[in-house]
C-alpha cells in the first residue's frame, strides 16, 4: 500500500488515454495535483537515465539546487544507479509506473519516489513524470539531504505492453 500522494499520481497516470500503452503528454494537466505539484518533476529520457526538465519547489529544496538540466542519476549514491537506471528502463519497457523507496543521510524517513513514462508529440515515450512523497512529513531544510540511496523498486500494475517475442526474417533471429 502506498503513500495516498503516491496513489493519486498512479491514479492520475492510469486514467489519461494511452496509444501504445503511454500517454502523450499533452494529456497531463499538472495543476490538476493541486497541493502535490511542489513534489513534481518532470525528465526527459537519456542514454544514461534522465535529465530533469524541470522539478517542484520542494525538490529543489530537498537537493539544494536548481533542477533544470540536472542528471537525475546524479542525485542518487553511487551504489544506487544500477537500480535507479533499471527503472527508469522498466517503467519505459512496461509501460507502467515504477515506485521506489528511498532515503538520505540527512532526511528524517524514507521517500517514495515514483517514476511514468509519457509519450511527446511525436509518439516516442521519451519523457518521465515523477513525484517524490516524503512519507514522514518534512521540515522545509535549508541544507540539501545529499545523495539518495535507493532501497527498493517495484513495477505497479499490470505492464500495458506486450512481452518481446522473437521474430525472423530468412531464417535469422532479428528481435
Amino acid at each position: 500500500m502506498f503513500h495516498p500522494g503516491t496513489q493519486s499520481l498512479i491514479d492520475r497516470w492510469a486514467a489519461l488515454p494511452k496509444a501504445a500503452g503511454v500517454p502523450l503528454r499533452a494529456d497531463l494537466e499538472p495543476m490538476t495535483f493541486g497541493a502535490l505539484v511542489p513534489q513534481l518533476f518532470s525528465a526527459d529520457r537519456t542514454a544514461e537515465g534522465a535529465a530533469m526538465r524541470l522539478a517542484g519547489a520542494w525538490i529543489e529544496a530537498l537537493h539544494g539546487r536548481p533542477m533544470r538540466g540536472e542528471s537525475w542519476l546524479d542525485l542518487w549514491a553511487a551504489g544506487s544507479r544500477p537500480l535507479v537506471a533499471a527503472a527508469i528502463v522498466q517503467t519505459v519497457r512496461e509501460a507502467r509506473p515504477v515506485v521506489m523507496v528511498a532515503e538520505a543521510a540527512r532526511l528524517r524517513g524514507v521517500l517514495e519516489i515514483v517514476v511514468a513514462p509519457l509519450r511527446t508529440a511525436d509518439g516516442r515515450p521519451d519523457r518521465l513524470l515523477g513525484l517524490y512523497q516524503p512519507i514522514a512529513e518534512q521540515e522545509r531544510r535549508r541544507e540539501a539531504v545529499g545523495p539518495l540511496t535507493a532501497r527498493l523498486s517495484i513495477g505497479v500494475g499490470v505492464p500495458n505492453r506486450p512481452a518481446l517475442t522473437l521474430a525472423a526474417l530468412d531464417g535469422r533471429r532479428i528481435a
